[in-house]
């Protein structure tokens, strides 16, 4: 018979005060770059932590970091991110959102919960069999939105030094297609590089009565249009996963007038970077096409986050402590979709991996991410706090290890 893991035992010991974390959180929701109640709460329960550094403000004002450790290497960074959406909740439990028009619909209040349980086990763990190494907690602000520099939070935070020294991050995510007890993985690239544009078709405008006399940029725009909806089923390699959407189309003041401009925004989602830089070209050409039809265009392109990028060591080491934590966990291997993260912003910079973690209630009801109806089943947050706490323990043993044979001690 198989002795269930020590930490995840004491996680599960833990599981109403995660859920109270989590749904304390749910409650007061904050947009990206306001985070402050959040922050003020993730920084009491990290300040009640024997054995924690508590520090706010890297980067951002409402980022909080906490450190186990001896503050020498070797270094691994957990991340969860904070913020939430603006989503209106359907959800009638009696801890939903009392925010109106804000939600935690993309799991942000778990990943805190979670985090915070981890640090949690770590330092109880540290108190009574300390190790030589660093474990760094960093709840981060504003992954959803950009703010008018087109900089989410993971950025800030890198170039604030937060992760300065870490030689390996690790973050998780919500999973609700998945069941709890379940996880996915996947090596290498695993969510998209997410870019937007913003193109504005140039005619004369003029009267409805007389569409001769002028240019007229609305039609225009069906040409156009099939132009950029062709891009990724006639230019892109159908091997190469890839989207161009049409978010928005803005046009005239009444019915009678012929506007003299048609706006169109949309966004764009690519996994390779060849990929990406055909599809800001051809996306361009697309609308260079109003010039051949008598007006004109501008355009603007901005490049979001890039690519998530898994390491296929640091996914060993998740797999390896999944099993540790759970044995009977399902694994699912395949990539988490065309949505961004800006986690990738750290695995451009050092090793570093994300995993989904199953939280499906199984109700019925589609609470997919960002839907009004997001939730989850709350037995995931003890499993996910006692993997992440896994992960870092073994992290640090094994470089400690490897160090030891180094020296040939």
């Amino acid at each position: 018979m198989e002795t269930k893991d020590e930490l995840l035992t004491q996680a599960e010991k833990m599981s109403d005060k995660l859920s109270e974390w989590r749904r304390t959180l749910h409650q007061y929701p904050e947009l990206s770059f306001q985070e402050y109640r959040t922050a003020d709460f993730i920084a009491g329960v990290l300040e009640t932590i024997d054995g924690l550094v508590v520090e706010r403000g890297v980067g951002l004002e409402t980022s909080v970091i906490a450190t186990l450790g001896t503050g020498r290497a070797p270094v691994i960074a957990l991340r969860a991110d904070i913020d939430a959406l603006p989503i209106d909740e359907a959800n009638t439990c009696d801890y939903r959102s009392k925010t109106l028009g804000v939600m935690h619909a993309c799991g942000h209040d778990a990943h805190a919960a979670i985090l915070l349980g981890a640090a949690s086990l770590l330092a109880e763990r540290f108190r009574s069999q300390r190790w030589n190494g660093t474990v760094k907690f960093v709840f981060q602000p504003a992954e959803e939105m950009i703010d008018d520099k087109a900089m989410s939070g993971s950025p800030y935070l890198l170039e604030a030094g937060a992760y300065e020294g870490v030689e390996q991050a690790i973050a998780l995510h919500m999973c609700p297609w998945l069941p709890v007890g379940a996880v996915q993985l996947h090596d290498g690239i695993s969510m998209a590089n997410v870019d937007v544009f913003r193109g504005t078709i140039k005619g004369t405008g003029g009267h409805g009565a007389y569409p001769e006399l002028g240019s007229d940029p609305t039609w225009m725009l069906g040409l156009i249009l099939q132009a950029l909806h062709g891009i990724v089923p006639r230019k892109i390699s159908a091997l190469e996963p890839a989207v161009v959407s049409i978010g928005q189309i803005h046009a005239g003041t009444a019915s009678n007038i012929i506007p003299d401009a048609v706006q169109v925004e949309g966004t764009v989602r690519s996994y390779s970077a060849n990929t990406r830089e055909l599809l800001e070209t051809e996306i361009h050409d697309a609308f260079a096409l109003a010039k051949q039809l008598g007006g004109d265009y501008s355009f603007h392109y901005q490049r979001g986050e890039p690519a998530l990028v898994n390491d296929r060591y640091v996914n060993g080491q998740i797999t390896t402590a999944i099993q540790k934590t759970a044995p009977a966990i399902k694994f699912t291997h395949r990539p988490f979709g065309m949505g961004g993260e800006d986690f990738g912003y750290v695995t451009q910079r050092l090793p570093g991996a994300m995993f989904f973690l199953g939280c499906a209630l199984g109700d019925g009801l589609d609470r997919d991410l960002h839907t009004p109806q997001f939730d989850i089943d709350e037995r995931c947050l003890p499993l996910g706090a006692a993997i992440l706490a896994n992960v870092a323990i073994d992290f640090i043993a094994s470089s400690y290890e490897e160090g030891e044979e180094q020296h040939g001690t």
